[in-house]
Formats: C-alpha cells, structure tokens, sequence
C-alpha cells in the first residue's frame, strides 16, 4: 500500500463535499505531468491525505482511499469543463484520474502551520520550498506521524 496527499482548495471541492456526495467520487482536472504520473502510480486500496489548500488555514482535514485506479480524465475533452485541454482531442489519455472515497474526517485538523513545527517532517515534500503540486506521495512514516497529530490512533 501506498500513501498520498490530495490538495484541493475546498472552494472548489472540499472534504465535505465528498462526504455530502456519498460515494466515489472522480479526482479530475489534474494538469501537471508529475502529479498525473503520481496518479498513475496509484493502486486501489492506496489511502491518502486529504488536505484543504488555499483558505484561511491549509491543513489536513481526514483521509480518503483509493478506489479505482487510473483511466483517462474526460473533463480534458470537454470544451465546456474548465479543466479542458485541446491536446488531448489528439491524445485522449494525456491525463488521467483516479476516483477517491471518504474514510475519515479528523477530529482535529492538522494545520500546515503544525506540520512545519513537526520536526520529524521537515522532509515531507509538502513542505518543500516552491511545492504546488496537487498529489505527493507520503512516507508511511509521515502518515503514522500526521495521523497521530490528527488524534488519530
């Protein structure tokens, strides 16, 4: 098993809004090559992260686990989406999704504030200078430590 952070911005989609959808639900609109390789690596049963990304506090708000693996994100082939990619009229699986369900919620939100002062995380890449991607991979180490910052056992 692998573990991940899925970044969202809960403007657009929120961990509430997964709870509230009550099922899998598609993670679309991914247009960075190195977060739709991270994708790719994805296997069902994968657990990752869901963190809430910029909003008055970015934190780690629950988990989510993968539930479908790979396939082609067909919002990059809809002209009315605004995850549309002309590219990929010629090239229908130059992006990819993977569809996530709701696992948990955190009883208490993990700040990225929190995670900065956490030591044993300063390599998390989340952390690193200059990050945006929308998926990193997660050290099952980080995942023990961030579940327990959580409250979490």
């Amino acid at each position: 098993m692998a573990y991940w952070l899925f970044k969202s911005e809960p403007s657009s989609f929120s961990l509430e809004d997964l709870m509230a959808r009550g099922g899998p639900e598609p993670w679309s609109g991914v247009r960075n090559y190195q977060a739709r390789n991270f994708m790719r690596a994805m296997r069902v049963g994968d657990l990752g992260f869901f963190y809430h990304s910029s909003c008055a506090t970015p934190a780690i708000v629950g988990e989510v686990e993968v539930v479908r693996a790979y396939y082609p994100d067909a919002t990059a082939l809809d002209p009315q989406d605004h995850h549309y990619d002309p590219r990929a009229q010629a090239h229908p699986e130059l992006w990819s999704m993977v569809d996530v369900a709701f696992r948990s919620r955190y009883p208490k939100p993990v700040s990225l504030s929190c995670l900065k002062d956490c030591p044993p995380l300063s390599g998390m890449r989340l952390l690193a200078r200059g990050n945006r991607l929308s998926i990193l991979p997660v050290t099952e180490e980080e995942w023990c430590i961030i579940r327990g910052l959580a409250g979490v056992v």
